[in-house]
């Protein structure tokens, strides 16, 4: 059995891929930062603002709770109708596009959750949404208006 006297060549890295990647990325931001450099020419005055306030973040729709004895919550906290329309009125203010999911006791007489829907328009409330629960005749859901 011959003996091996001749060594293996060892494995070499191809770096072609590698070099032009990096002549790619070269090129890349060469022109990028000719094109920040011809913006800075631009002969232009931006106009400037007193404050740099961030923006408020979309309000989540306010919960009404309406039970069977006539009682109202908003947002888990007990009020009157005058009370929820004098709430949703200002909250309306700060937020034009402000909308309530109105949720009604199933067992209780829908005249309570009539006056709360006519509450919520008083305040100025378009977007209006009733939940409702899946029954066995019914697609269920929240329905809007």
């Amino acid at each position: 059995m011959p003996l091996k006297v001749h060594q293996d060549e060892l494995p070499a890295l191809n770096l072609t891929p590698m070099i032009d990647i990096a002549f790619t990325l070269i090129i890349f931001f060469m022109v990028g930062a000719r094109f920040t450099e011809l913006e800075r020419k631009v002969d232009l005055s931006v106009p400037a603002v007193g404050s740099t306030a961030a923006l408020t973040p979309t309000p989540e729709r306010r919960i009404i709770n309406v039970y069977r004895d006539g009682r109202v919550e908003l947002d888990r906290r007990p009020v009157s109708l005058g009370q929820l329309t004098a709430q949703l009125a200002d909250a309306q203010r700060q937020y034009a596009e402000l909308g309530v999911v109105i949720r009604g006791d199933g067992q209780g007489p829908f005249q309570h959750v009539a006056a709360v829907l006519t509450a919520c328009r008083q305040a100025g409330i378009a977007e209006m949404g009733i939940s409702v629960r899946q029954g066995n005749d019914s697609t269920g859901g929240t329905l809007n208006r």
